[in-house]
C-alpha cells in the first residue's frame, strides 16, 4: 500500500468523523431541553450560553449542519469510489457503494444519532464552538438558503403558529413527573394550578342547605349559640329570610363589641360581595383580595342566595384540603368490605368517576346531583341503580337531598382504584 492510499484512507476516516458529528450534533440540538440549556446559562455557563444563542437561531443552524453533513458524505463517497476502483477496477463501484452505506449508517449516522439522544445537552454545549466556525464559512450559503425560505412562505401559506397548550403542558408536568423531575406532590400542585382557571364558584360553593347563617334580628344568645355549635370563625346575616345576606361578622368582633359591649350587629357587619355561580375562582380570588374579604355569597338570577365561597374554599383548590384543629375529617371514601364503599354524596361527581375508573357525562357536579338525575326524583333510602360496573344504594336521606350512598364494585368488570 503507498503513501497515496494510506492518505487516503487517513483523510475518509476523517471525513467519517466529521460526518458523526454533524449527525450528532443536529440530534443534539433537536432534543435539547432549552429551559435546562437556559437555567445553566443564567448561571454563568458560557458554553450554555453559546447554545442557547445558536439554539435561538435554529433555521440558520440547521442550514449550516446539512450543508456540511452532505459535503463530508459526498466527499467519502467520491474518495472512497476512487480508492476501490484503485484496488478492484470497476467492481470498486459497487463494493465502495456497500461498504460505505454500512460505515456512514453505522458510524456516521446511528450511532452518534443514538449517543447524541441520551445527552443533549452535553454534546450540544461540546459541539457548539465548532459548529458556530462553520455558520461564519457558510454564512452566503445560509443567506441564501433563508431567502430561499421566505419566498417559500410566501407562496406556501403558513398556519398560524400556537404556542403550546394546556393538554401539552400537562403532558410535558407528567413526563417530568415520571422521570423524576419532579415529585408526585409537586406535579398535583402544577396541575391544580394549570386546572385553577376551569373552575367556577358554583364546583366549589357550600350550598344554601348547609350554609350556617344568624338573622340580624336574633338575640346575642342565640348568635352566640350558632358560633359555638358551627366553631365557624365568620357567619353570614340575613334580614328576613337567608336570600337577602346583608353581611358577615366575625366571632371575635361580636365577642367584643356586643356581648362584652353596647354596640348592635348592625354596627360590626362586614361587607356582602355577591358573585355569580359561573365566575371562575380565579377572578373570584382577586375580588376577594381586593375587597379584603375572606366571603362571597354566590346568587342566582333572581337574587336568591345559592350558597357562600370562602378564600379557604378556593385556596383548598390548589393545595388540597386544610384542616384547623376545629374541622372533623370526612372520608368521602370509605371502603367498608373487600368490594364496597360508602360515599358521602357532596364528592365531587369528577372524583367519584376517576375513583372507580368509570366516565359519563352528567350536568351534576356532586355524587347527590347524579344520584337524583339518574334516579328522576328524590331518591328514598333504599333506592338504587346499576351504572357500568356498579350497583349503587342510596343509604341515608333528609327528606329533600341524598347524604350517603353504598357503591358495590362488580368483580365481572371491576377496573376500579384502590
Amino acid at each position: 500500500m503507498d503513501s497515496g492510499s494510506i492518505t487516503l484512507i487517513i483523510t475518509l476516516g476523517v471525513l467519517l468523523l466529521m460526518s458523526a458529528y454533524f449527525s450528532a450534533t443536529e440530534t443534539a440540538f433537536s432534543s435539547l431541553n432549552r429551559i435546562r440549556v437556559k437555567n445553566l446559562a443564567e448561571n454563568g455557563d458560557k458554553k450554555a450560553e453559546l447554545t442557547l444563542k445558536l439554539y435561538e437561531n435554529y433555521d440558520t443552524l440547521l442550514s449550516s449542519i446539512l450543508i456540511g453533513n452532505n459535503i463530508v458524505n459526498i466527499l467519502l463517497a467520491s474518495l472512497a469510489t476512487v480508492l476501490f476502483i484503485g484496488y478492484f477496477g470497476d467492481i470498486g463501484i459497487t463494493i465502495s457503494t456497500i461498504v460505505m452505506t454500512i460505515l456512514v449508517l453505522t458510524f456516521g449516522e446511528i450511532t452518534p444519532k443514538s449517543l447524541a439522544k441520551e445527552y443533549p445537552e452535553s454534546f450540544a454545549m461540546l459541539s457548539a464552538p465548532f459548529i458556530k466556525v462553520i455558520m461564519i464559512l457558510l454564512t452566503p450559503v445560509n443567506f441564501l438558503f433563508s431567502q430561499w425560505k421566505k419566498l417559500l412562505v410566501k407562496i406556501i401559506k403558513k398556519d398560524e403558529q400556537q404556542g403550546i397548550t394546556e393538554g401539552e403542558f400537562l403532558t410535558i408536568v407528567d413526563e417530568a413527573e415520571h422521570d423524576g423531575g419532579i415529585d408526585e406532590h409537586d406535579g398535583e400542585l402544577i396541575r391544580s394550578v394549570i386546572e385553577f382557571n376551569d373552575l367556577e364558584a358554583i364546583s366549589i360553593l357550600t350550598p344554601r342547605v348547609d350554609v350556617v347563617a344568624v338573622s340580624i334580628d336574633e338575640s346575642k344568645r342565640a348568635i352566640n349559640k350558632s358560633f359555638v355549635d358551627s366553631e365557624y370563625s365568620r357567619l353570614p346575616v340575613f334580614k328576613d329570610s337567608i336570600d337577602n345576606i346583608v353581611g358577615f361578622i366575625h366571632h371575635k368582633d361580636f365577642i367584643n363589641y356586643v356581648m362584652r359591649g353596647d354596640k348592635a350587629v348592625e354596627d360590626i357587619l362586614k361587607p356582602c360581595i355577591c358573585v355569580m355561580p359561573l365566575m371562575k375562582i380565579s377572578k373570584l380570588l382577586k375580588v376577594l383580595q381586593k375587597e379584603q374579604s375572606h366571603i362571597a355569597v354566590v346568587t342566582d338570577e333572581f337574587g336568591g342566595t345559592v350558597g357562600i365561597v370562602t378564600m379557604e374554599d378556593i385556596i383548598e383548590e390548589l393545595v388540597g384540603e386544610i384542616w384547623d384543629e376545629h374541622d372533623e375529617v370526612i372520608e368521602e371514601f370509605e371502603k367498608i368490605s373487600e368490594n364496597e364503599y360508602k360515599i358521602v354524596c357532596s364528592t365531587d361527581l369528577e372524583d367519584m368517576f376517576e375513583f372507580f375508573s368509570i366516565s359519563g357525562d352528567y350536568d351534576s357536579t356532586t355524587v347527590c346531583g347524579w344520584v337524583i338525575e339518574h334516579l328522576d326524583k328524590i331518591p328514598s333510602e333504599g333506592d338504587s341503580f346499576e351504572y357500568e360496573n356498579l350497583t349503587v344504594v342510596v343509604s341515608k336521606t333528609d327528606s329533600r337531598r341524598v347524604l350517603e350512598i353504598t357503591v358495590t364494585v362488580n368483580l365481572q368488570n371491576e377496573g376500579y382504584k384502590e
